[in-house]
């Protein structure tokens, strides 16, 4: 409930109020402008008796003042002096004012609907998943030639690679990557091909042993795991590339996995493994980054793909319902901005203000 205070005092018509829809930080003052008076100027107290500090002078076409930074559920007073040359006009005491806030910002209603409509399909989609139908996932071209750059080490008789980029565990691609790591542990575990993981972080390389060495129990060769070819290198950015380059020129991998956050070392990494002849599939959520594995690599994972990859490959219930969606999401966003687009241009307020946020 919003209080309201209206006084009469000298002719100045002014309010004090709570602001709506607020954090419980700020006070609305109004009144009635009058462009006879100079300016009029806002004053606060915590009490009356103690005296009052100017906050505010605003000209006299000024209607409005909002107090911000206030403590929420204190006692706040207030007096307006409209001015007028050496003449003053004051407005009798207004207050108590008490800030309170809001459980739910009115204004943000269209928010909410949205991210109702959104659980709501992600959930309806993981109940399809689960229950045994086929969700379309489009095909990602990077993650279809994996098994086939795999095979392709195999027949050369050369190991795999695999960067997961230079983040700890806490890092979302890191751990995107790690599910990849997985699938891709499995298929050269299942062909026999050497895996090299150089890591930065010590944590991420206990987590890719982990990974790897259940991969290797899945497909049933658990001899074939080699706790040495995951190694923790060195935390220092460029000092990690290049031993990651030294092992691309010793070992002479045929297949080199990116797939992570990656900063300036991503091209050092890309031109080094293009100049051994290997195969190279990349993917990072990095924008300043893609340019350059797009240019070096042979498939590259672009934004999102990195995190859609876990999906595509496992085919679990619900990151595939999760994964349809966020993508149904994605569409109604899209509808969303075409719809307010095409009111500001054909001019309908209805739709315009059904999808503005209220301030």
């Amino acid at each position: 409930m919003l209080l309201i205070l209206i006084l009469m005092a000298q002719g100045i018509n002014v309010e004090a109020f709570d602001t709506p829809n607020d954090d419980g930080s700020s006070i609305t003052i109004r009144w009635i402008p009058d462009t006879q008076y100079e300016f009029f100027q806002i004053l606060r107290s915590l009490d009356p008796d103690e005296g009052f500090e100017p906050l505010a002078q605003l000209p006299g076409d000024y209607a409005e003042f909002i107090d911000r930074g206030l403590q929420s559920g204190q006692q706040y007073y207030y007096l307006v002096k409209a001015v007028q040359k050496e003449q003053e006009t004051s407005s009798e005491i207004i207050g108590p004012v008490l800030p309170k806030a809001q459980i739910f910002d009115a204004g943000r209603a269209n928010i909410l609907v949205t991210i109702i409509i959104l659980f709501a399909a992600i959930l309806f989609y993981i109940a399809i998943a689960r229950r045994g139908e086929k969700l379309y996932i489009r095909k990602i071209p990077a993650l279809t030639a994996m098994e086939e750059a795999i095979g392709r080490a195999t027949e050369m008789g050369k190991p795999v690679l695999y960067v997961p980029g230079i983040m700890d565990i806490d890092d979302p691609q890191t751990i995107a990557s790690m599910s990849i790591l997985s699938k891709v542990a499995e298929k050269t575990a299942e062909y026999g091909t050497p895996l090299y993981v150089p890591t930065s972080k010590a944590m991420a390389m206990t987590m890719a042993q982990q990974v790897v060495k259940e991969a290797a129990m899945k497909v049933g060769r658990p001899d074939w795991f080699n706790a040495d070819n995951i190694r923790y290198l060195t935390d220092d950015q460029f000092g990690y590339v290049s031993a990651v380059d030294g092992i691309m020129m010793r070992e002479k991998p045929a297949t080199n996995f990116y797939l992570g956050t990656f900063y300036a070392e991503s091209l050092i990494l890309a031109e080094t493994g293009h100049a051994t002849g290997a195969i190279q599939v990349a993917g990072t959520a990095m924008p300043d980054q893609l340019p350059f594995f797009v240019a070096a690599c042979d498939f590259t994972l672009l934004g999102e793909e990195l995190y859609a990859a876990s999906a595509y490959l496992s085919q679990e219930p619900v990151q595939l319902g999760s994964l349809k969606g966020q993508d149904l999401g994605k569409l109604l966003i899209i509808l969303i901005i075409i719809i307010g687009v095409a009111s500001r241009v054909f001019g309908l307020p209805f739709l315009y203000n059904l999808l503005n946020v209220q301030q």
